[in-house]
């Protein structure tokens, strides 16, 4: 059971309210009349750091059809030779891209941005 030291109000979080868009419903607390809040300055946010990923291709495979595998086993992936890559930020797909290789190093040229992802940053 929680206390209520324990409890999170919305208005202990240090983001801006449109940050991850437009919201179904006003907060219930909020008087019609309140003034607009200030937008915060995110400058904070662009220093954290954040995993990035790239997501080849997937296959479902049952726990026995994995065990069974060995050496030279083929896994038939869901996506064609050429499709682009997923980029994910945290787990969350941002786009699309391709495998590049500059002066012996991999990177990704960026194909697709999904833009409603990146809003309000």
């Amino acid at each position: 059971m929680m206390s209520e030291d324990t409890l999170l109000l919305d208005d202990d979080l240090l983001l801006d309210d449109d940050l991850f868009g437009p919201q179904d419903h006003a907060p219930a607390t909020a008087p019609s009349n309140a003034p607009a809040k200030a937008p915060r300055d995110m400058q904070f946010f662009s220093h954290l750091p954040v995993q990035v990923s790239l997501e080849l291709a997937s296959a479902e495979l049952s726990l026995g059809e994995l065990m069974a595998m060995g050496e030279g086993d083929i896994v038939a992936l869901d996506r064609m030779v050429g499709e682009p890559l997923d980029l994910r930020v945290n787990g969350t797909l941002l786009g699309r891209g391709e495998v590049v290789e500059v002066k012996g190093r991999y990177g990704v040229r960026l194909l697709e941005v999904e833009a409603s992802k990146l809003s309000g940053i």
